[in-house]
């Protein structure tokens, strides 16, 4: 038994401890690029695996921990036109997929059309939604997010009316070795005590009324009526909204690869697939969105390590 006496493990960062309120985290902030297309997109967490790669000079070996991310393609639902992040327009696309009524209301008689726009704007977004009945994991209902588009007004409208209805992918948008950010919901791990979800350490076993639990609860001091909010209490655990910043884009693989028997919890991959250096948070089938890297580490060298084959957990 380690020491009785010790700081609280519970990072104070991240405060209230609230559980996210959509799958799809919200991007509050939006990297600039001059290049017009989709500042997002929307992936499904796959599994991991491994890479040998070669690093320096002397080629040394060494494994790399990866995540593999099922993208499908995205459509456009709508074209909305901002001033001043306020909404001034919304212009439906022609047609839609099958699928997308199942996530959204889709007009019956709509004649608006994106080259009628009179509006005054400084900036377009898109409405889109992922293909989700692609994808092996069950789901036919889309997933709809926002995303704004990078470059000048002018073009971002040129690049909306060429491909407002074609299919968006993951290649369009990213380029392999890019830095990225990732925009999910971690795991849930249900109703836990202050022992796991603030890491306090355990009390003397012949305490009074439990080990796993805080000695004094009010904090220490004489006076207080209330449970002061920095005392570790128990309660949910996980399913919270996390950035996770300057993540690498190892490959973008167009040809579907799976290991024996497909991913645990998973199955098959179907359509073109990311490899992400490192972990994600979340679970198998759980949404990530990517974002260009809002601040990227320039001191990175992405061409340090040279990855070989991907070997798959057995």
């Amino acid at each position: 038994m380690g020491k009785r006496l010790s700081p609280r493990k519970g990072s104070m960062q991240f405060w209230p401890r609230k559980r996210a309120g959509n799958v799809l985290v919200r991007v509050r902030t939006w990297a600039k690029s001059s290049n017009a297309g989709p500042l997002c997109f929307v992936g499904y967490k796959a599994g991991m695996a491994h890479i040998i790669g070669a690093k320096g000079k002397t080629a040394e070996a060494c494994s790399v921990p990866v995540t593999l991310v099922e993208c499908p393609p995205a459509k456009i639902f709508s074209v909305r036109f901002y001033k001043q992040n306020v909404l001034k327009t919304e212009i439906l696309a022609p047609k839609f997929d099958k699928f997308a009524g199942r996530a959204l209301v889709l007009p019956k008689d709509y004649s608006k059309t994106i080259d009628g726009v009179k509006v005054d704007y400084d900036g377009i977004r898109i409405l889109a939604y992922s293909l989700t009945n692609l994808i092996g994991i069950g789901k036919k209902k889309p997933d709809v997010f926002e995303v704004a588009l990078g470059g000048s007004k002018d073009a971002q409208l040129a690049w909306v009316k060429e491909n407002l209805e074609k299919e968006i992918h993951v290649k369009d948008v990213f380029k392999e070795n890019a830095q990225v950010d990732v925009h999910a919901v971690t795991k849930g791990h249900g109703y836990q005590g202050p022992a796991k979800r603030f890491g306090i350490n355990l009390r003397q076993h012949k305490s009074e009324k439990g080990v796993r639990r805080v000695g004094s609860r009010s904090g220490g001091w004489s006076g207080h009526a209330h449970m002061m909010y920095r005392v570790p209490q128990p309660g949910k655990m996980g399913y919270h909204a996390r950035t996770e910043y300057n993540k690498i884009i190892i490959r973008i693989c167009g040809t579907p690869e799976n290991p024996k028997g497909g991913f645990k919890n998973y199955g098959l991959i179907k359509n073109e697939y990311i490899i992400v250096r490192g972990s994600l948070p979340g679970p198998s089938k759980r949404a990530v969105k990517f974002t260009p890297a809002i601040r990227p580490n320039h001191r990175l060298n992405l061409a340090q390590i040279k990855y070989g084959q991907v070997y798959y957990e057995s």
